[in-house]
């Protein structure tokens, strides 16, 4: 039985920034090198996933820097290709000392000794009806004694620029609370987003409004998406993101040749076979 037409915050994002970024990416899947900043996110998200393994007295912020180097070398042992990520074993040795520097940051924001999660790393979908599959990875989700749900996200980039209202993260965060609201059946009370390249907050209380509107939102996205699919067409949309889009050698903007559009690869993500196949 194939799966169901899917959408997650990533790519939803993906087709609002591009919607050839969206088809090359989760259509036709084109494999990309991995960037330092993504596999650094990566690591410290492990990290801290791990850190609650530990017993409540023992989550110190030595205790995660110890662990970044074994996570680090158990990575590169999965994937060889993380090792291109440096030019030398200096580079990688400040690469680390990122990883740490977000780490301590994480420590001044909360008190992981007081925490214990309902979940970490969880998977959530939800079937929107008339509409795709909503699916993602929630980093934390914690329940208090009176029921009260809070989303934790945490991101290793820096606090978003308060001139472009951080829409990519609010809607991420209200797209999570929509699902965890249909699974669970009581809204979160705080979305909780922790920067920790320089220890910004953002916190979300959504509201039924909220709620409604993200949907809304969703659906007028999926309704797009599924247009360009019916049309057989997904357009660039050019930015400031293209320098670090590794699809410039296939993007008309940049000189290159769009890949021929497969039919059933369209249709195995959005439902829809384009018109013209």
């Amino acid at each position: 039985m194939a799966a169901a037409p899917s959408l997650s915050p990533s790519r939803a994002g993906d087709f609002t920034q591009c919607p050839l970024l969206f088809r090359y990416r989760v259509i036709d899947r084109l494999p990309e090198p991995p960037s330092a900043a993504a596999t650094l996110g990566t690591l410290v998200h492990a990290v801290l996933e791990d850190l609650y393994d530990l017993p409540a007295r023992e989550r110190t912020v030595e205790a995660t820097h110890g662990a970044i180097e074994p996570r680090w070398r158990a990575m590169l042992e999965k994937d060889p290709r993380l090792a291109d990520l440096h030019a030398d074993a200096a580079a990688e040795a400040e690469w680390l000392a990122q990883g740490r520097e977000r780490l301590s940051t994480y420590f001044e924001l909360e008190n992981p000794q007081r925490l214990e999660p309902a979940g970490r790393e969880e998977f959530v979908q939800v079937q929107l009806e008339d509409g795709p599959l909503l699916r993602g990875i929630v980093d934390r989700i914690d329940i208090a004694p009176d029921g009260s749900i809070r989303v934790v996200d945490y991101k290793t980039g820096k606090t978003p620029d308060p001139r472009w209202g951080a829409r990519k993260e609010r809607f991420q965060m209200r797209f999570y609370a929509l699902v965890i609201e249909r699974i669970r059946q009581r809204r979160p009370a705080l979305l909780q987003l922790l920067f920790l390249r320089d220890g910004g907050r953002l916190e979300i209380r959504p509201t039924g409004d909220d709620i409604a509107q993200i949907e809304h939102e969703i659906r007028e996205l999926w309704a797009q998406i599924t247009a360009a699919a019916a049309a057989g067409r997904f357009r660039t949309r050019t930015s400031k993101l293209c320098g670090w889009c590794s699809f410039q050698d296939r993007c008309p903007e940049f000189g290159g040749a769009e890949l021929a559009l497969d039919p059933d690869a369209v249709e195995r993500a959005t439902g829809v076979r384009p018109a013209t196949a």
